[in-house]
């Protein structure tokens, strides 16, 4: 589904991407920016309990994620092989201080289980990349699994956004959700690629 929004979100954002590419704006500066954003917003909203405006504002900053791209194919520079190692690097950074920002939050509420169930999904969340990517790096494939980092971003940020909100459960329920998913998604990336290795 995500993956069917994308060349809607690349229409709106692509006088976006225009206007940074006439000033020189390259997309290694746009990918420093969201992150930056991100992890700025992450570790001053989430520990202080402003859950809906750190969602909102983290998520735009993740739009960046898919103007980097687009500045890249308009010639704004740096759509390269180091282009493509900042973005991949930089987005497990991101992902990391949303889900420490949330950590926070939950020790600062005293809740030690979703404490735990969020440091799972920042492990989990990594370990689902490195899988990719070390899978990629044996020449193998491994472009599989329910949970990629997109739907991660949209289940923890929503379910944060409202939880903050005060709908009962749902925070807590995004939490687990993810936890499951990321798990799931470990294991089909290991079984795909061990299929790759038998069959070779």
């Amino acid at each position: 589904m995500l993956k069917l929004l994308r060349p809607a979100m690349t229409r709106i954002l692509t006088p976006l991407g225009r206007a940074l590419v006439r000033r020189g704006i390259g997309p290694n500066a746009v990918t420093a920016i969201g992150t930056l954003g991100t992890v700025v917003s992450a570790l001053f909203f989430f520990p202080m309990g402003l859950l809906p405006a750190g969602a909102v504002v983290i998520t735009v900053f993740v739009l960046f994620d898919l103007l980097d791209g687009l500045v890249a194919r308009m010639g704004g520079g740096g759509g390269s092989t180091w282009g493509a190692f900042l973005d991949s690097t930089l987005d497990r950074v991101a992902d990391a201080a949303i889900f420490a920002g949330l950590i926070l939050y939950f020790f600062s509420i005293r809740d030690a289980l979703l404490v735990g169930v969020t440091l799972f999904c920042l492990v989990a969340g990594l370990l689902v990349s490195y899988a990719k990517a070390r899978a990629e790096g044996l020449g193998l494939t491994c472009d599989v699994g329910l949970a990629e980092r997109p739907e991660r971003l949209v289940v923890v940020l929503v379910a944060t956004c409202f939880g903050g909100l005060g709908v009962p459960y749902v925070l807590a329920a995004g939490m687990w959700l993810l936890a499951a998913a990321s798990a799931v998604t470990v294991v089909q990336r290991a079984v795909h690629v061990y299929r790759q290795t038998r069959e070779r």
